[in-house]
């Protein structure tokens, strides 16, 4: 099983200046901000002097809390403001960043690299003739990869358990000049579940599973227990043809393999299909390689 280590080649308007020492410090935009990074286990390459200059917002947690915190910010730098995203396909899109109290900004830079999968492959499979191809995100976040795949011509369903997230999707919809996506306020699990029973079928299913949460009426979500029971709901939903699906997993300690094996064990599709796995990184200005997470993805 060959393993792909996969970058997004295409930001502009994203760039990772240095990390090390739990850290990272990024241009998203205009705005440089420092915030916490636990797999840069080494030292940095820029001096603390020159972190410092360059950081407009610089995140600190909070005592006693390994998640929560608040963004100290210099004067002039915003709250919130958009950054945008081009490949050279064609996918164009614009999403509304902005601080949150648990260190995020609204997007995940290094899941371009799966913006341009999904895209791409949408675009494939209209072409082999199915018109508007059934794409369901689930664990949705703010819709990166819904976006991806409505602006190549899917119908779009993204389901996420936020509210507020929701929110946050719709207007990266409006801001890249988009319509049509399906908006779903619910549990994941809840949802698939359902849609197991109603007999419906995907031809693109994207999962990108937090490792702990709660639901919107406060199911519990953990990992390790439950990613085995989503993947095989999954499998039911997913055509058996003119099909593909993109994993993402950004635990900690899960690894490729694992990803794989779940996939091989879930889809019959992936039989013989061109799987692909590996991870995802992004790479500062010094050539540090920094790992944010495992993928698997295939197309039938």
């Amino acid at each position: 099983m060959e393993l792909s280590l996969l970058t997004p080649e295409q930001w502009k308007d994203y760039e990772l200046l240095d990390c090390g020492d739990g850290r990272k410090l990024e241009r998203f935009g205009t705005v440089v901000m420092a915030r916490p990074e636990p797999q840069a286990l080494w030292r940095p390459s820029l001096p603390e002097a020159e972190w410092e200059a360059r950081a407009g917002a610089v995140f600190r947690k909070s005592k006693g809390s390994d998640e929560r915190g608040e963004w100290l910010l210099r004067r002039g730098t915003p709250q919130q403001w958009f950054v945008g995203y081009r490949n050279a396909a064609g996918l164009s899109l614009k999403m509304r960043l902005g601080l949150t109290s648990f260190k995020h900004v609204g997007i995940f830079p290094e899941q371009a690299a799966n913006w341009d999968y999904i895209y791409d492959t949408v675009l494939k499979l209209r072409a082999g003739g199915t018109e508007r191809p059934e794409v369901l995100n689930l664990f949705a976040y703010t819709g990166g990869a819904s976006l991806a795949a409505c602006a190549a011509g899917a119908r779009v369903t993204h389901v996420d358990s936020v509210r507020p997230t929701v929110t946050w999707s719709r207007e990266n919809m409006e801001a890249s000049g988009l319509e049509g996506i399906r908006w779903v306020v619910e549990d994941a699990m809840k949802f698939v579940r359902r849609e197991v029973r109603r007999s419906r079928r995907y031809n693109g299913i994207i999962l990108d599973p937090p490792s702990y949460g709660r639901g919107a009426d406060g199911e519990k979500w953990v990992l390790e227990e439950q990613i085995g029971e989503m993947l095989s709901l999954c499998s039911e939903l997913l055509e058996r043809e003119n099909c593909f699906v993109v994993l993402n997993l950004y635990s900690m300690g899960l690894s490729a393999l694992l990803a794989r094996t779940l996939a091989d064990s879930a889809f019959p599709q992936a039989a013989g299909a061109a799987a692909q796995q590996g991870e995802l990184y992004v790479e500062d200005a010094a050539g540090k390689r920094l790992p944010l997470g495992v993928f698997l993805r295939f197309r039938r």
